[in-house]
């Protein structure tokens, strides 16, 4: 793992042997532990979440969240499936016919091109072609549900579980958590209920949870006896930017409502179209809050598997760097240095990042490194509290339940 900031005479230093206090290792550990401390102590901390975050679930040593690549690899798969079991008239291939509506070459690697063309070409196409067009549609996105559905109880999810017990425990006259995600899964909110933290997601308490974007201005407390209150802890904000695979727009009342299950979730596709679609509801109450957090004076934020593709989301955090000047970004990614250089995986945003901090900027860090890399090296600012002690000895009495059946 390594770090840039501008401490590090505009070069990558290696992070090692960093300790919580910053005294062990050279100037990238010291670095890496300086940025990381002001981050959980700032007076506002968001995090934004990406794909790198889920790249870390496992079971049995294999990786459960696809990768882009992966998600072409298992649409095209499908096609071909459907394809020996009901072929087209003609002899035609349905992944042939796909790509040729969509006005692209067979062997395209990119699927949110793939996939925004081939929505495009559904509005101009005669109504025979898009007919097909949209059956084709629904089943790439079908298979793309059943992708990032990959969360069971058998399934570990202790990085998550790390992760917020460093991040979310803050003291009550600290503004609360709020964690930003792009992903469609479901990792934060059972990690979350399997440590006993609370979520406020915006949605509702009810029989049938419907989203409203006030419960995000709510907290909870607890009262005693002689009605003194204090705030509970362990609870953080998740707004979800795409949408989720337990969301579902109820037809009726035109509320989106959350139901575990639902075969037809009301997700952001994985299409260059994200910018327009993000602009409807619920989305836009989502956006209007991260772009109002990144405004907010002594705030950190902290992007962790987010490569910056996506321009609606990219520019919020770029024009907090450029006018917040009490705003400190540190930035997580296994490739960062690639993005930050011509190549295929070059993002101008991060290029930016990295031209400002070799001018001096002391507000930025950038680190290369994973998810399960950057999670130790967190501060555990907050002490474990006797209600995590509970949901541990709880889960110690199971596990040693299931050893002896």
């Amino acid at each position: 793992m390594r770090i840039r900031t501008s401490r590090t005479s505009r070069q990558w230093a290696e992070v090692d042997g960093v300790g919580e206090d910053g005294e062990a290792g050279g100037i990238g550990a010291q670095e890496a532990a300086r940025h990381l401390s002001q981050a959980v102590r700032s007076a506002n901390l968001v995090i934004l979440s990406g794909l790198g975050t889920s790249l870390c679930v496992r079971r049995g040593g294999d990786r459960l969240a696809p990768t882009m690549w992966q998600l072409l690899e298992r649409v095209r798969a499908e096609f071909v499936r459907l394809d020996a079991a009901d072929p087209l008239p003609g002899g035609r291939d349905r992944w042939s016919a796909f790509t040729a509506s969509a006005n692209v070459d067979e062997e395209e690697g990119n699927l949110e091109h793939i996939l925004s063309r081939a929505k495009l070409s559904t509005e101009l196409v005669p109504e025979r072609v898009r007919v097909l067009q949209e059956r084709l549609l629904a089943v790439a996105e079908e298979v793309i549900l059943d992708a990032v559905d990959f969360l069971a109880a058998d399934v570990s999810l202790g990085t998550h579980a790390n992760f917020l017990r460093r991040i979310a425990r803050r003291p009550s006259r600290k503004a609360r958590v709020r964690i930003f995600t792009t992903n469609y899964d479901r990792c934060f909110e059972v990690a979350a209920g399997r440590e006993g933290f609370i979520v406020v997601d915006g949605f509702a308490f009810g029989s049938e949870p419907r989203f409203n974007p006030d419960q995000f201005n709510y907290d909870v407390v607890r009262r005693d006896t002689e009605e003194r209150t204090d705030y509970v802890e362990n609870l953080f904000h998740l707004l979800k930017l795409h949408g989720s695979i337990d969301w579902e727009l109820d037809e009726a009342s035109g509320r989106v409502v959350k139901r575990e299950g639902t075969r037809k979730p009301l997700l952001v596709y994985p299409r260059s179209t994200k910018y327009e679609m993000a602009f409807s509801q619920p989305y836009v109450d989502i956006m209007a809050a991260f772009q109002a957090s990144l405004r907010v004076p002594a705030t950190t934020l902290v992007v962790i598997g987010f490569g910056f593709n996506d321009k609606h989301i990219a520019e919020p955090v770029m024009a907090a760097v450029r006018s917040n000047l009490s705003f400190n970004l540190v930035v997580v990614d296994p490739v960062i240095e690639a993005r930050c250089a011509d190549g295929p995986l070059f993002s101008p945003y991060l290029e930016s990042f990295a031209k400002l901090v070799d001018d001096g900027d002391g507000r930025l860090a950038l680190v290369e490194g994973t998810f399960e890399d950057i999670v130790p090296l967190i501060p555990d600012i907050v002490s474990q509290t006797e209600v995590e002690r509970h949901y541990d000895r709880m889960r110690n009495i199971t596990t040693n339940a299931q050893d002896r059946r």
